[in-house]
């Protein structure tokens, strides 16, 4: 609007109608969605309802709500005052409304700038991983790799010391903990984030007291006992969504409704690790590629992904060489590298603030030039 002339104060008033909105309100009361679409329609946004709505059945429902920000400004003091708690929604909606992005990372000690996509770069000390299991099983390999990985470009190390390949075994946390400790507590001399791959409460506190930064927890704290031990560490946590466990997961995974489903999910564990005394600037949110999904669970998910924008979190993504890829392009783990590539910058394009990758100097090129396109980085 500057651009052709513009005052200030007409941008601050304009700017809110053009501020597009379309949120899911999931299993309202069908005399609820009535008395929403109404409204909406008074603002002149809409909700979408299903038939049964209209046909005035008791039914719960979902609606999709469309809208501009300047319609919701309105309709949210309106639905404060009506029954069937709308009350309540107006209060999400307002809390949807006022939650910022969060546009840094905060860690510890360390902090990571998100106005640039971050690079993750994968080290397995394991002997079965899908992608490097067996390379890096001694402290000096393993070390040497990290090295390598921050000279190529990547701004976290994941260190993991228990495959989480399909069909895994888990590991007991005295194996654990002999794999990993020694790598972190190496890594821990170098300028690096660290972050521990573990879904293990004990393995996460003593990787944190090692030199630890994070925690990247598959099952996004399906051990009751990480929430503490991450509040009370000051470290990050990376909250992914599984279907089942490594063991099961691709045992005919299937959903009601992919994406709000594992939205639904992320939310909801996000919202737990803010009541433990997490900072939002501290939560990382990952949808799991290739954990319990279809090649089309995948596919959709990257579509979609910026759908887990409205969380207003950090978004990490792992697509690097994972089978749905070699589906797609009908090659071996070994070769999916452009592959992995071409997710990347979807993701990215996408809005994806992380990526986790084994091949860093290739995902660092390709990370530099579609942060350019994006403007995020300055040539």
């Amino acid at each position: 609007m500057s651009s052709i002339g513009v005052t200030e104060p007409g941008i601050e008033i304009m700017a809110t109608k053009g501020d597009f909105h379309m949120i899911l309100v999931k299993d309202l009361a069908a005399r609820a969605a009535n008395i929403l679409k109404q409204e909406m329609l008074a603002a002149g946004g809409e909700a979408a309802v299903s038939l049964n709505v209209t046909m005035f059945k008791d039914d719960p429902t979902d609606v999709l709500i469309m809208a501009t920000r300047s319609q919701l400004d309105r309709i949210i003091p309106k639905l404060r005052i009506q029954p069937y708690r709308l009350g309540d929604l107006a209060d999400a909606l307002n809390d949807l409304l006022a939650m910022d992005e969060v546009t840094g990372l905060g860690a510890r000690d360390r902090g990571l700038d998100l106005g640039r996509t971050a690079i993750m770069g994968v080290l397995n000390v394991t002997p079965d991983s899908f992608s490097d299991g067996g390379r890096y099983l001694d402290r000096d390999s393993a070390f040497a790799w990290v090295q390598r990985m921050i000279e190529e470009g990547a701004a976290i190390v994941d260190i993991g010391g228990e495959s989480s390949r399909p069909g895994a075994e888990p590991v007991s946390v005295e194996e654990e903990l002999r794999r990993v400790i020694p790598v972190i507590e190496a890594a821990a001399e170098l300028d690096i984030t660290i972050s521990v791959d573990t879904c293990k409460s004990e393995v996460a506190r003593t990787a944190i007291e090692a030199g630890a930064h994070m925690v990247n927890d598959i099952t996004a704290m399906g051990d009751p006992r990480m929430a503490d031990v991450v509040a009370e560490t000051g470290a990050a946590i990376v909250l992914m969504h599984m279907q089942g466990t490594p063991g099961t997961m691709q045992d005919r995974p299937e959903y009601s409704d992919l994406i709000p489903d594992i939205y639904g999910f992320l939310q909801e564990r996000r919202d737990l690790a803010l009541e433990a005394g997490i900072e939002r600037d501290r939560i990382i949110v990952d949808p799991g590629i290739g954990f319990g999904k279809t090649l089309e669970h995948n596919l959709e998910i990257l579509r979609e992904l910026a759908s887990f924008k409205g969380m207003h979190q950090p978004l990490l993504i792992g697509t690097s060489s994972k089978s749905f890829i070699g589906k797609v392009l009908d090659l071996p783990v070994e070769k999916r590298l452009e592959g992995t590539l071409a997710s990347n910058v979807a993701a990215i394009m996408k809005g994806a603030d992380i990526i986790r990758v084994h091949d860093v100097r290739a995902a660092a090129r390709a990370v530099r030039l579609t942060d350019a396109i994006l403007e995020k980085y300055l040539i």
